[in-house]
């Protein structure tokens, strides 16, 4: 008779304590936050405009992370290097457009009011 074995017993789905912490994950959750944090508006004191500056640039960071999925989802960009620098490109570029909308807003505007 042939030798019946036990199946190994395995986690059912892997979780964030088996992964090592990259990048990527990271901007993926920041993506994912910032996805939810879109939803809030803002007030028109100092902490409405640092609010509203956030939401800028979760607007920013949320477009910039579904441009580098759409690249992801074109077949693109699977490399580590690849990866690594479209992470970067993303948190650089939604941090550059947000300061270069704020700068752009206060001259139109005339400066703070």
């Amino acid at each position: 008779m042939a030798d019946v074995k036990a199946p190994v017993e395995r986690p059912l789905s892997p979780h964030l304590f088996i992964y090592k912490p990259m990048l990527t994950m990271l901007m993926s959750i920041v993506h994912r936050i910032t996805g939810a944090g879109l939803y809030f508006g803002f007030m028109s004191s100092l902490f409405g405009r640092l609010t509203l500056f956030g939401y800028t640039w979760a607007l920013m960071h949320h477009m910039l992370g579904g441009i580098r999925h759409l690249i992801w989802d074109n077949g693109y960009g699977f490399g580590a290097q690849q990866r690594e620098w479209l992470a970067i490109a993303t948190l650089v570029g939604s941090i550059g457009l947000t300061v270069i909308i704020w700068v752009l807003g206060y001259l139109v505007m005339g400066g703070s009011r």
